[in-house]
């Protein structure tokens, strides 16, 4: 009888201040997807602009429907051969009770869902960027639908639910390294060797239309960063949460130097543009890592991550294939480095005892994460490739060639983003001259 009170009362109970701040975590992710719209659209050319804030803001409410309906329960539910879960109570989350606790935490099970939603919306949002000015509009639509649940339901539910191959092998990926960027990373690769590239690569310039743009959203993706990272631990009572936020701050600051200076050898000068993606390429690489290094390990997750993902975005002149927004180069490779890095820098002192080659640990932890990374990498390429090469095939992935060339954002959207006329910049074509004539009836 004593063991069973005893456990009763070691029983968790829901921490208001934990809940609390997991929804306001919750709420900075949910930002990131604005921010990542507002990064990528300021990197393409005008006539592009709405088309890539459209293709990220769509994933905010198809992924969300999805996530009620099945997608938790896929990720979070109860595992099956280690692949996939599936817990009938969480269909359309009619089995969850408002005061249901998320297993071991102080946090409800609503909570715990929200915060994990806020991450299956934003990694599809990440693909779209190497994508810039080529796909239909619906073609992506449904590739979004077909890829969460071929792809992301499943490899969250390895990374990091219970039974999951991955997270029984010991994989350390604290937010989202191998389940989100490199995910993300590899599914925009496949997708661009099976659509080819844009009309005028290698040949027109194909510059960012505003830069301050670019930089309002790193900023907002470096803000709502810190709720995506330091949130994962989902509660504040050890001190794990803090230290990934300290490293969050670091790793970033670290990896945009290092790409600056990188840029300045390299290309002589400056850019905010390489700020931006440096910024970024910190964020990324720390994702994975930061509970498990010191902030000085962060430093050097930071510069090592900075100066590769600036020497990866060049690969796609070299070897031909277009990323148009340098998704491969920054979140593919970035989460690669940020993941494996972990095997050399993590210092037993933060989320758990497990030591890296420079901590005396050896190589045990290092070999875990190239199996959590290559195996996500080669699941999620083949997989990508496969449902972009079985829509181009039957609706077709991309626009006409003078719909690309004339601009995305009339043909898909009959929207243009800034109004150089004066006229008026909203719709356009068949659309204006049917409003003109409403408005002449109104006004009759």
């Amino acid at each position: 009888m004593a063991p069973a009170i005893m456990l009763a009362a070691d029983a968790p109970k829901l921490s208001s201040a934990n809940t609390g701040f997991m929804l306001i975590c919750s709420a900075l992710v949910m930002l990131m997807t604005p921010g990542l719209a507002f990064f990528y659209g300021g990197m393409v050319r005008v006539k592009s602009t709405l088309n890539m804030l459209m293709m990220s803001f769509i994933s905010l409410g198809i992924v969300t429907i999805l996530w009620v309906l099945y997608g938790f329960s896929m990720a979070f539910g109860t595992d099956h051969g280690s692949i996939v879960g599936w817990t009938s109570d969480f269909v359309g989350f009619g089995g969850i009770g408002k005061e249901d606790l998320w297993p071991g935490y102080t946090i409800p099970v609503f909570v715990f869902a929200v915060f994990q939603l806020m991450f299956a919306i934003i990694t599809p949002a990440l693909i779209s960027g190497a994508l810039a000015d080529r796909v239909k509009f619906s073609a992506w639509s449904l590739f979004l639908i077909l890829w969460v649940t071929v792809v992301y339901f499943p490899v969250a539910h390895w990374v990091w639910g219970t039974g999951g191959w991955a997270f029984d092998l010991g994989v350390i990926d604290f937010a989202g390294g191998t389940a989100v960027h490199i995910n993300a990373g590899a599914a925009a690769l496949g997708v661009i060797l099976v659509i080819g590239k844009r009309v005028g690569f290698k040949r027109d310039p194909m510059r960012p239309h505003s830069l301050p743009l670019v930089m309002l959203g790193a900023g907002l993706l470096w803000f709502g960063w810190f709720g995506f990272n330091a949130g994962s631990w989902l509660g504040n009572d050890d001190g794990v949460g803090p230290l990934m936020f300290v490293n969050t701050q670091i790793a970033t600051a670290a990896a945009m130097l290092a790409w600056l200076v990188y840029e300045k050898i390299r290309h002589g000068a400056f850019t905010t543009l390489g700020a931006a993606s440096g910024a970024v390429a910190g964020l990324v690489a720390i994702t994975p890592s930061g509970g498990a290094v010191s902030p000085l390990g962060a430093i050097a997750v930071g510069v090592i991550a900075g100066v590769l993902c600036a020497m990866a975005v060049g690969l796609k002149y070299k070897f031909g294939f277009d990323d148009s927004l340098d998704v491969v180069g920054v979140h593919m490779v970035g989460g690669i480095a940020g993941s494996l890095l972990i095997g050399f820098f993590a210092s037993g002192k933060g989320q758990s005892d497990v030591e890296g080659l420079f901590y005396g640990g050896g190589l045990d932890q290092f070999w875990k994460q190239c199996a959590g990374v290559f195996a996500v990498l080669g699941y999620s390429l083949v997989a990508s490739a496969v449902l972009a090469f079985l829509l181009d095939k039957t609706i077709g992935m991309r626009v006409p060639e003078d719909e690309e060339v004339s601009g995305i954002d009339q043909a898909q959207h009959a929207e243009t983003a800034y109004d150089f006329s004066g006229t008026g910049g909203g719709l356009v074509g068949s659309a204006a001259p049917a409003l003109a004539a409403e408005s002449k009836k109104v006004d009759a």
